[in-house]
């Protein structure tokens, strides 16, 4: 009984940071979202939550954890970076993992401009890709945000459009008034 209760608090506290991640930067909320799912599955036995159901949540948080290292590449490729410096950014952000969390901020960073000074040895262009690809990171948020509406099926922008003007819809699609 003790150690079911020392699991569900593990797991409670795990899911807690796990969605923290979600809006910091530096806390792989997916990953840990999952862990938290699992240790509470593992507290129960595994007799509500199943093989399939973890499997399911293992390759969403996987593919969310993914999203995080694109977006670092992108943001470099947004600020006019070459090819290889968003590849560069890609691999930064992958090694940043082993150093913790100056490796996952630094990461993509020092990755972009070691990508861009090999396509081109200007200094400045270098920077550019290496701020893009810290822009990317901190841009990761709002579209972490968006894969939590996908697994928990909350589309916070409407949550937040119909509290702001009162009104709600119906099943139907009308918008009805506010009380």
């Amino acid at each position: 009984m003790e150690t079911v209760i020392a699991l569900w608090l593990l797991g409670a506290a795990l899911v807690a940071l796990g969605i923290a991640g979600m809006l910091l930067p530096a806390v792989p909320g997916p990953p840990i979202l999952f862990a938290g799912f699992l240790v509470m599955a593992w507290a129960e036995g595994f007799e509500f939550v199943g093989a399939g159901t973890l499997v399911v949540l293992a390759v969403m948080a996987l593919l969310a954890y993914l999203v995080d290292f694109i977006s670092g590449a992108l943001g470099a490729k947004h600020f006019g970076a070459s090819p290889k410096s968003a590849i560069g950014a890609a691999i930064g952000a992958v090694v940043g993992i082993f150093f913790g969390l100056p490796g996952i901020l630094l990461g993509p960073f020092v990755g972009a401009v070691l990508g861009e000074l090999t396509e081109h040895e200007d200094l400045n262009a270098a920077g550019r890709a290496g701020i893009g690809a810290t822009v990317g990171l901190a841009a990761r948020p709002d579209q972490a945000m968006d894969g939590e509406e996908l697994a928990f099926g909350v589309d916070n922008e409407a949550a937040a459009g119909s509290a702001q003007d009162g009104a709600s819809q119906s099943s139907d699609g009308r918008i009805l008034p506010g009380l």
